[in-house]
C-alpha cells in the first residue's frame, strides 16, 4: 500500500529505520512527510504506534486510494 504521512516538527533521517519502509522527507513548512510503500495494514499500524509512542502529532495520513503517482 502506499502511504504519504504528514507529522508535526522535522525528524533527523536518521531515524530512517523507526519507519518501516517509509522516507523521511523534512518540508520547509516545519513538518516531516513520511512516504512510500508499506506491505499491509499491520506495517501501517506499527508506524501509527511508534509516531504516538514518539510523542509525535499526526498532521495527515493518506493511503493509496488518494494517492497518485505523482503525490507518492
Amino acid at each position: 500500500m502506499r502511504c504519504r504521512i504528514a507529522i508535526e516538527g522535522h525528524l533527523d533521517p536518521s531515524w530512517q529505520e523507526w519507519f518501516e519502509s517509509l522516507e523521511i522527507f523534512p518540508e520547509a513548512s516545519g513538518r516531516t512527510v513520511l512516504r512510500g510503500r508499506l506491505v499491509d495494514q499491520a506495517a501501517l499500524y506499527r508506524v501509527l504506534l511508534k509516531i504516538h509512542s514518539l510523542g509525535l502529532v499526526l498532521l495527515s495520513l493518506n493511503t493509496d486510494e488518494f494517492l497518485s503517482e505523482g503525490q507518492l
